[in-house]
């Protein structure tokens, strides 16, 4: 895949949800909230220096959260980092680059 344009939009994977998962916490830290449910739905990734994901997460009550993480090339070993997200989503909203 080139550098630069996210992918389409896919359905989330056991991956996507995995990489959620791991930066979860620190959306709560952010957000000062806790999250019950966290359900990857679909996701976009974007090759840079590394790889940029855009996660749309469901988190209970129709409310959804879109996020982008940021995974350091392998070599690098840097955990996941949660650059930017957004909230107050719906179920319909388009998972844009952010």
């Amino acid at each position: 895949m080139m550098c630069g344009a996210p992918s389409a939009t896919q359905a989330a994977t056991a991956e996507t949800q995995e990489i959620a998962d791991q930066v979860k916490s620190q959306l709560e830290e952010r957000e000062n909230q806790k999250f019950s449910v966290f359900k990857a739905i679909s996701f976009r990734q974007q090759v840079v220096a590394g790889t940029n994901f855009f996660i749309k997460v469901d988190v209970g009550g129709d409310k959804f959260v879109h996020l982008r993480v940021f995974k350091a090339l392998p070599h690098e070993n840097k955990p996941l980092t949660l650059s930017s997200y957004q909230t107050n989503k719906e179920q319909h909203d388009e998972l844009s680059y952010f």
